[in-house]
Formats: C-alpha cells, structure tokens, sequence
C-alpha cells in the first residue's frame, strides 16, 4: 500500500533517527533541515545481506511483472510529488519551480515507466539450417549505486529503474550532502516495493568505499567526478565488477554565424544554467562567431537579467543557491581568475559575501582566451565563459581540447550545416539548437574521461544485465 506523506516534515518524521544523527542545512538559508542518520559499515553489510538474500526470487520474475513494480513506483512518487519536491528544495537548494525541484520529482515517475515500458525480447542472432541463437540479457545481482547532490532524486532513479527492471536489487548511497532527499524517495518506493529489493544507506566517504569495494556487489553505478570514478574503477579491479561511470563533463557549444541571437539566447540561458549551472551535461564553454558573437553577448545578458535567484521555496525563483560551500568556493575562484585575466564580465561575478547562503550571481565572462581557467577547468555553477572564435575549425579544435566528452551542441538556421559540425565534436551527445535535453528513450552516456557505460533506452537496461547466448 503506497504511503502519502501531507509534507516535507512528515517524510522527515519518517526517515530521521530517534537520537543523534547528522545535521543537513540548507544551503540557501543556513537553516537545519532535518537530521540524516548515520550509518555504518556495519549496516551497509546487512543491507547487502538482505539484498543478496532477495534477489534470487526478484530475479526469476518476468519482465511483465517487474515493470508493474516500476509503475506501481511511479504511481507513489507521484502521490507523494509536492512533499518529496519541498524536502529536495530545502536540502539542495533548487527552487520549486522552473526546470527544478517539482521538475525533478516528475522526471523520477516519468523515468520509471519508460524504464518500465521498453521491450526486452531475446534477440535472434541467426536461425538457419545451421541452428538458432538467441541473445538474452539475465540479471547481475546486487547492484551498488553511488549517487551525486545535484540532482539527487533524478539520478537516484536513473541507477534504481533499469536495475530493477532487469532483476537485480540494488544499495544505494547517496551524496553527503543530499542524504534526506533520497532516503525520502526510498521511503516512498519501499513502501510498495517487494522488501529488501532496495537499500540506502546513507554514511560517509568509509560506506562509499566499502560499497563499490564489497565482494557481494556485482555492478557499480557511479555520477559524480572524474577522479573518484577513477578510484572506483582501481577498487572495483580485484572482483572484476561491472561499470557505469557517468563522470565529469566541460560541454562546448559552437554558435555558427547564421542564427538569430535574440531567438536562441534563451535556450542557450537554460542549457547553461539549468539547475544553477550545477549539471553535468550543463553548457559550460560557449563558442561564438565573430560575426554574431556582440548580438549573442547582448542576448544572453538581456536573458540573465530577467531570471530571478533566491530561496527555492518561493513560487518567485527560478535560480537558487550552489549547494554546498565547496562548489561555491571553486566558482568564485575561477570567475576571480577570469577577471583578474582582463576578461569582461557581462553580468553577476559579483556575489554578496555577507548574504545567507551560498547564492552566486549568474555570471556571463566575455573576451576570454580558451586557456583561461574558467575555460579549461569544469565550473559547475552559474558563470559561463563566452570565447570568440573566427573559423569553425578554429571552433572545433578548441571545442575538443579537453580530456573529457559527456555532451555538446551546435547552434544554426542551417540543420545540415550543424549536423555536419555537430559529427566531428567529441562527445557522448551532441544536441542541435539546444543542450542537455535528455530523454529516457535515448542513450546516454560519456567518452574520454566522461566515463563509460551507458544509461537510458534499451541499450542502458543491456548495461544492467549480462549477455547470455542459447545456442541451439
């Protein structure tokens, strides 16, 4: 029976611990949120225990049967929407509204039933007079997902649908930073889910370690840096397990000299600063032509203006604060740097140090030169470098002068132009006159040191099984 929960202190009142536990802020007033509990290795081995003893069962379902769960999921994460996206408002720091907190809980649902629908029929490789082989995709086992606090509940579902689906039960541990967000979605899946086919165990950097280490955990599934990706993968070595690591990204967008600045600058707004520039596949260098790089700057500045900042829980905000003290440390450095360069600052780069809050204005750095490190490094935050260039080759070059390859977009009137530049940018995805639209029909995932693995469509659900042929 699904549980409804009026609010966001009723989820709390249902994930807190009756002593102790760690005190979670918001990152937009200082202000406590509520208290995450602290759990231990030790716990993490039980709830890899029960997972393990679990899965046999939810293994040998059907798919029919599996996908009902996925929806009967979706129907309670819907049921309990405004509460869970109140919770993910106050402890992240993204508003209700825009493209944010009641967004993201409405992409959990809207993720589990496509991850539900898709079909996964065995696959015919030959049927002849020699034989016929099918190709069929059985399940892991236990499944360790380790989750980033940009998008807590979104990426949380991304790890726990197609694992799911696929008959595989599943541990997951979230950010430090964003514990109560998906302890709450937990809550509310549990509580018409099979039991013991989720866990989450919320714990620090020792859980972390342990889980994607854990000689019972036969897949890891990994958003957030490149460099704990790495030791992920050094760790997950010796018991040769399974990886999806959806890493790092430093997306370009190359602006041709055809569009109309004024009909693209909002979609060029968004792609950038979507979830206040904390996203991975956000634009984060933009590459505009000589010729319409001045009416490009003008829009976007214009745009910028207009998109009001502020404590997520008033209906007003669109843009909200970065979410810990860390990330907003590493924008103010890198916009300081730009300036410092002799860079033009178009809008923001000024931020209040006495306000509550670790509020960043939206930043738009003009006259940069490519090497700079607002250009180079991954800001992850509301401040986006705009780089002139002259030659689309010239754009090109620099567009992939960088180690990592999670997304990209091109910007023209002219479709074929842009699907023939749009071919030669190294990236996973690479979207034409917008960025970071992302559809769980579409596969995705990084190349270089964006990762490997892919999530989304078919192809992601393949990557939560095990390829078995019958040969008969």
């Amino acid at each position: 029976m699904t549980a409804t929960f009026a609010s966001a202190a009723d989820l709390l009142a249902a994930i807190q611990p009756a002593d102790g536990g760690r005190d979670i802020t918001d990152p937009a007033t200082g202000e406590v949120v509520g208290r995450a509990p602290e759990h231990t290795v030790e716990d993490l081995e039980a709830a890899i225990a029960a997972a393990r003893a679990a899965q046999p069962a939810w293994g040998a379902r059907s798919h029919a049967d599996r996908s009902a769960a996925l929806n009967a999921a979706a129907d309670a994460i819907d049921a309990n929407a405004e509460a869970l996206a109140e919770l993910l408002s106050r402890e992240q720091g993204k508003p209700l509204n825009g493209p944010n907190a009641r967004f993201e809980v409405g992409a959990c649902s809207a993720w589990l039933r496509a991850t539900a629908a898709f079909p996964m029929d065995p696959e015919v490789m030959f049927d002849d007079d020699g034989g016929r082989a099918e190709l069929h995709y059985r399940p892991i086992g236990v499944v360790g997902a380790v989750g980033p606090w940009n998008w807590p509940m979104m990426i949380s579902i991304w790890q726990i649908a197609p694992s799911l689906r696929m008959g595989n039960t599943v541990v997951l541990k979230p950010s430090e930073y964003t514990p109560l967000s998906v302890l709450a979605l937990g809550a509310v899946l549990n509580s018409v889910l099979e039991k013991d086919l989720l866990h989450v165990v919320s714990g620090g950097r020792d859980v972390g370690a342990a889980l994607t280490s854990h000689p019972e955990i036969d897949k890891v599934t990994f958003t957030g840096s490149t460099a704990t990706g790495k030791a992920i993968a050094k760790a997950s070595a010796d018991s040769l397990k399974r990886l999806t690591l959806e890493l790092g990204g430093n997306d370009a967008g190359i602006v041709l000299p055809d569009v109309d600045a004024k009909a693209i600058a909002e979609d060029l707004f968004w792609g950038a600063f979507i979830n206040t520039g904390q996203t991975c596949a956000a634009l984060k260098r933009l590459y505009v032509h000589e010729d319409v790089y001045d009416d490009v700057c003008a829009a976007l500045t214009e745009v910028a203006q207009a998109m009001p900042m502020g404590v997520g829980l008033s209906e007003d905000n669109v843009l909200g604060p970065l979410q810990n003290k860390a990330q907003y440390d590493i924008v103010a450095r890198l916009v300081q740097e730009a300036k410092d360069s002799g860079a033009r600052v178009l809008v923001g780069g000024n931020p209040d140090e006495s306000a509550a809050g670790y509020f960043y204005p939206s930043t738009l750095v003009a006259d940069i030169d490519n090497d700079n490190p607002l250009v180079a490094e991954e800001q992850f935050g509301p401040a986006l470098p705009i780089i002139k260039y002259s030659n689309v080759d010239e754009a090109i070059e620099m567009a992939n002068g960088v180690d990592v390859g999670l997304g990209g977009s091109v910007w023209s009137s002219d479709r074929d132009r842009a699907v023939e530049v749009a071919a030669r940018i190294e990236a996973g995805t690479v979207w034409i006159n917008k960025h970071g639209a992302i559809d769980p029909r579409m596969p995705f995932g990084g190349i270089k040191q964006s990762g490997y693995g892919v999530e989304f469509g078919v192809e992601g659900l393949k990557h939560l099984g095990v390829p078995q042929v019958i040969n008969y």
